[in-house]
């Protein structure tokens, strides 16, 4: 609800029947993807308000350390481990190289068919063909088209090759450097009311805390997660077919997405059961975890909208608080800021079309247009003049008439009727405007009753003259008799 998007008219019918998709995280993705330092920062300063990352650990996840992973000094390389290591070495061109974007496109016709096949039962838990395995690995690298539907392959081959291509990747598909991050997530847990840690997980905090940490992924990395998460929630969802519940999946992937490579079970120990269900969280809660937090996205839309400073997630908690009662709401703030920087552009473009006109005003030809355009300006300095771009001279003062039908022109072109206090050394004072004139002024607010006004107006003056004239010849004949 809090989202702000631009609406682009379009008159191509063709396209009127077309969807329109609106990507809320679309800030987002613009500053990972223009300013990765500033996009990282912001993140791995709301991570750290969520975990406890010591400062090693916090190099390793910025990347500025490599990481330290259990097993690493370990003198112990039994037949497992360096099994292994020989088998990363055989690189090819989609199975154990780095991941790339042409990878991802190969495997992603592997998802696709699973996503057909989820019924099948022990998916991802029964081995396949092994023969049939190879002849489809080899497709896969040399990029050649396949037809899984063509019914020559098995689901259980291309499940079990699907978790053959993660296992032969460099590192594992949440990073090493991520490592650590993850075993701090899965710590999260509630307080009781005295504020003592509670052994019931804070799925809130742990969903918020992954959100951020994949936003930090590799772009390929995070795509091909957010593919391989959604192919699992769907498996799970059919469990009562395939038998393969969100916890049965993370013990098949775990250690293909999350372990570090070149480790057993024996280094990692108590740490099994933290990344087994950590991995089991993330399958549960997939449909969540792609979205960028609130707070992020109005960092990073305020980034873009020239903001002065950017708003932390610690401020918006204070402001929704229900103790500030001495604070706004958020949302009648991000309000203000948008009704305020409307009324500053407003203003703007008002008073660079009020220099224009001033500009064109003063070069007009001398005349009494252009005379009665600078006296208003002059009326109104503050809302009118643009400022001294282009010097005026001070146009005479006009003496407004007092006479009646000075008023009545006032009044019909708008301007305010002012009755000035007359001054000590003013002249005689001017004749009073009688009641029945009042009222008849006010009747004449409207252009409308302009008429009518002046007729009655002459016709009054007429009859008092013809009144005067009767009194004069009266007083006249009365003095010859």
């Amino acid at each position: 609800s809090d989202a702000v998007c631009n609406f682009v008219i379009c008159n191509d019918s063709s396209l009127r029947s077309q969807p329109i998709i609106f990507n809320p995280d679309f800030f987002v993705e613009k500053l990972r993807h223009e300013k990765p330092e500033v996009f990282t920062e912001l993140v791995v300063s709301n991570i750290t308000r969520l975990i406890d990352l010591p400062g090693a650990e916090l190099a390793q996840l910025m990347g500025e350390e490599d990481p330290k992973l259990p097993g690493a000094n370990s003198t112990a390389s039994g037949f497992f481990r360096s099994l292994m290591s020989l088998k990363r070495k055989e690189k090819g061109v989609v199975f154990g190289s780095p991941l790339t974007e042409e990878g991802i496109a190969q495997v992603s016709q592997l998802i696709e068919y699973l996503h057909k096949n989820l019924r099948a039962e022990g998916l991802f838990r029964v081995p396949g063909n092994s023969i049939r395995q190879q002849i489809l690995k080899d497709a896969l690298n040399s990029g050649t088209d396949i037809d899984l539907d063509s019914g020559e392959f098995h689901s259980n081959d291309v499940a079990t090759l699907l978790k053959m291509f993660l296992g032969e990747l460099p590192e594992p598909l949440l990073t090493h450097k991520h490592f650590h991050a993850h075993l701090k997530i899965a710590d999260l847990t509630l307080f009781d009311e005295k504020g003592n840690k509670t052994s019931t997980p804070d799925k809130e905090r742990q969903i918020e805390a992954l959100q951020l940490l994949f936003l930090i992924l590799p772009a390929p990395n995070r795509s091909l997660l957010k593919l391989l998460l959604d192919l699992l929630y769907q498996t799970a969802k059919k469990q009562d077919k395939n038998k393969m519940s969100a916890h049965n999946l993370a013990l098949m992937f775990a250690p293909h997405i999350l372990w570090p490579r070149n480790v057993t079970a024996n280094d990692l120990q108590e740490n099994i059961t933290k990344l087994n269900n950590g991995v089991t969280f993330m399958i549960k809660h997939s449909q969540k975890l792609f979205k960028a937090p609130a707070y992020i996205r109005e960092c990073a839309r305020l980034h873009y909208l020239g903001s002065r400073a950017h708003t932390s997630k610690d401020d918006l908690d204070l402001l929704t608080s229900p103790g500030s009662k001495e604070l706004q709401p958020l949302k009648s703030q991000k309000r203000s800021r948008l009704d305020t920087c409307h009324q500053e552009e407003t203003q703007q473009r008002t008073e660079e079309a009020l220099k224009e006109l001033f500009r064109h005003v003063h070069n007009m030809p001398d005349s009494a247009k252009k005379k009665k355009l600078i006296r208003q300006f002059n009326k109104h300095p503050t809302a009118l003049t643009p400022g001294s771009d282009v010097p005026t001279s001070p146009a005479p003062r006009r003496t407004r008439s007092r006479s009646f039908s000075g008023l009545i022109k006032r009044k019909v072109l708008g301007t305010p009727v002012i009755l000035e206090r007359k001054s000590r050394d003013a002249t005689p004072e001017p004749e009073r405007v009688s009641k029945e004139n009042v009222h008849l002024l006010q009747k004449c607010g409207s252009p409308a009753h302009m008429s009518q006004a002046k007729l009655k107006f002459s016709e009054g003056r007429k009859e008092e003259s013809c009144r005067r004239m009767r009194a004069h010849l009266l007083s006249k004949d009365s003095s010859s008799l």
